[in-house]
């Protein structure tokens, strides 16, 4: 078995404790603000805007350290600096958008950032609020992707802010990438994540027997293995800090489910067989964090019973993870007796179900079938949805069109 490189020096990890301590710290700062004179509001302002601008530093930094980290592990081939090259041309293009979405991410007041809920570094997690909490809300605990190396909760930002608009509370979960951690690490911090929103989501007005699980590309992959495995552990007996009973529904976007098929795939388009066994633990533990292989083991058998309902989507021209792997795994839950749905968009990439369709705002298959799960049986939210403006293009449709025919994905 690989072990893990050593994680000295990878990431930073103070800045974010002293954001994430503000936040906790919010109960206490009604009588505080009670008992200051009237020269507190500027310090209450100056003060918050440190914070916010010191968060925002330690978040680039952090994000640059992913980029520098991928291309360390990638290497500077001619192929790597084309897409290198492409990549940049993507996020040029997009950047209109994403900068309306990064704005919000950093001034939004229907955001929590960096709570903590583990011990280990990156155990931190964004929630995406509605603007009025006048009942216990669904939640979504949204696992992003980034080829296993550059996963950032901040990525699910776009997302978690329009499903927040529909009165859907959104939990983006962040973990430990290659090489701080492994697969085994990350699906750790995942199941980790998925026991803090189960037990504390009440607080921050969700309701506890409305959580849904979502992963996308690598997350999803992550999401289901710490889902199943638990579900396995469940079934045995042993202690467990969640129910899978728990998560109402499994979404899974543009995931793949069977790395012994994977590995040849991921080898031809970047992401080197060395590598990507290293992050995957060695060859030998390609079976136990597939999924599509995990169910039809004879040890999973009491466990299917207690998976929810599994919905995947996949686009049939993505190229990154090809949608055979959604397929698959949907027919071996299904022989397996598992309650397993697949939904295919044809003609979609690897990035437009979540990235290039999101930022065209307007109806969307795939964001209003989650809305309208999410909702069925509540008639008031279903009504508020009908009535609900269409969401905001944040992209001209040009440039967006443009982004789809250069992405390296």
């Amino acid at each position: 078995m690989v072990t893990s490189p050593s994680p000295v020096g990878f990431f930073p990890v103070e800045p974010i404790r002293r954001s994430s301590t503000s936040i906790n710290n919010n109960n206490n700062s009604g009588s505080l603000a009670r008992r200051r004179t009237k020269s507190s509001p500027v310090l209450c302002r100056s003060e918050s805007l440190g914070r916010e601008i010191g968060h925002a530093a330690s978040e680039t930094y952090l994000i640059t350290r992913l980029a520098f980290t991928l291309l360390r592990y990638l290497g500077v081939g001619r192929r790597w600096i084309s897409r290198l090259l492409a990549l940049g041309l993507y996020a040029m293009l997009l950047m209109p958008g994403f900068l309306q979405v990064l704005y919000k991410y950093f001034t939004s007041s229907q955001i929590l950032r960096s709570i903590v809920y583990g011990d280990q570094p990156r155990n931190r997690l964004d929630l995406y609020l509605p603007k009025n909490i006048d009942g216990p809300k669904p939640v979504i605990i949204f696992v992003t992707g980034g080829a296993w190396i550059i996963g950032y909760k901040g990525w699910g930002s776009l997302l978690g802010f329009q499903l927040a608009e529909r009165d859907i509370i959104v939990t983006c979960i962040d973990y430990r990438n290659f090489p701080q951690g492994t697969i085994g690490d990350m699906v750790e911090d995942v199941s980790r994540g998925i026991s803090f929103v189960c037990n504390n989501i009440a607080k921050y007005g969700g309701d506890p027997n409305r959580i849904y699980l979502m992963g996308q590309s690598a997350g999803a992959h992550i999401a289901s293995c710490a889902l199943l495995k638990h579900a396995i552990k469940e079934s045995k007996g042993e202690s467990v800090s969640w129910s899978a009973s728990q998560i109402n529904a499994y979404f899974g976007l543009s995931g793949g489910y069977n790395l012994t098929n994977l590995v040849d795939h991921f080898d031809r388009r970047g992401l080197y067989r060395s590598i990507f066994l290293s992050i995957m633990e060695g060859d030998e533990s390609l079976q136990q964090f597939s999924p599509e292989i995990l169910v039809e083991d004879p040890s999973a058998r009491n466990a299917i019973p207690l998976l929810p309902h599994i919905v995947l989507f996949h686009g049939t021209e993505d190229f990154s993870i090809p949608s055979d792997s959604s397929i698959t795994f949907v027919d071996t839950l299904k022989r397996v007796g598992a309650r397993a749905e697949l939904i295919l968009y044809h003609g979609k990439t690897h990035t437009d179900l979540f990235i290039q369709d999101a930022l065209r705002g307007g109806k969307e298959e795939l964001f209003d079938f989650i809305v309208e799960y999410l909702h069925a049986g509540d008639a008031e939210a279903l009504a508020n949805d009908a009535m609900a403006p269409p969401r905001k293009r944040l992209c001209p449709e040009p440039l967006v069109k443009l982004a789809g025919l250069v992405s390296p994905f």
